[in-house]
């Protein structure tokens, strides 16, 4: 890696899965499908790809639920973030790789078969950035299941988070999500609750 190259990082609420990004992001989107939905327990999924040359984990490493003959979704098995969506490739039709994928295979371990075409990238969840605001959506996806109502988000009255809490409670919160930076170790020895 070279100072040139752009560097984001991010990770888990718990700090126990960590990534960095080595590469622009590309794509940046919002996807609204139900599958999008679902597996991120909201109205849509803010994610964005790199090659997967560009992305790596520097603190442990995701499980991963497969939603789909072709999709992976990497999440930390402590806290529930979900953390990426890894798109394996499609099997070309009629071919050895599409009857193992269409039976139930897993299409990473069909990867390397002739008649597969591997994708070599890997989306991550833009929430679970660092800095979120790096990287803005550029398109939106599954605009087909979009909730009819989201555009009119902006028109509703907000409140800041301390309005929202009930009096005293900002001063008594102690919060044991990872800080938005990497750290040498997580949970820090001498914070036991953090740890459960």
């Amino acid at each position: 890696m070279t100072n040139t190259t752009p560097r984001l990082t991010g990770g888990c609420q718990c700090g126990a899965v960590r990534y960095a990004v080595t590469a622009e992001p590309e794509k940046p989107s919002i996807c609204h499908c139900r599958m999008c939905q679902k597996a991120f327990g909201a109205y849509y999924a803010p994610l964005a790809s790199v090659k997967k040359a560009a992305f790596e984990w520097t603190r442990g490493e995701p499980a991963r639920f497969r939603s789909s003959s072709l999709v992976s979704r990497g999440f930390c098995a402590l806290c529930g973030t979900p953390l990426t969506y890894e798109f394996h490739g499609v099997p070309a039709p009629g071919s050895d790789a599409a009857d193992a994928v269409r039976h139930g295979e897993a299409p990473e371990a069909v990867a390397s078969s002739p008649g597969f075409a591997a994708h070599d990238e890997v989306a991550f969840s833009l929430g679970s950035l660092d800095d979120p605001t790096l990287v803005p959506p550029v398109i939106q996806y599954g605009i087909e299941a979009r909730m009819p109502w989201l555009a009119s988000l902006d028109r509703l009255p907000g409140n800041i988070t301390e309005d929202d809490m009930p009096e005293g409670a900002m001063e008594a919160l102690v919060s044991y999500q990872h800080p938005d930076q990497d750290t040498a170790d997580w949970p820090p020895a001498s914070d036991e609750k953090a740890a459960r």
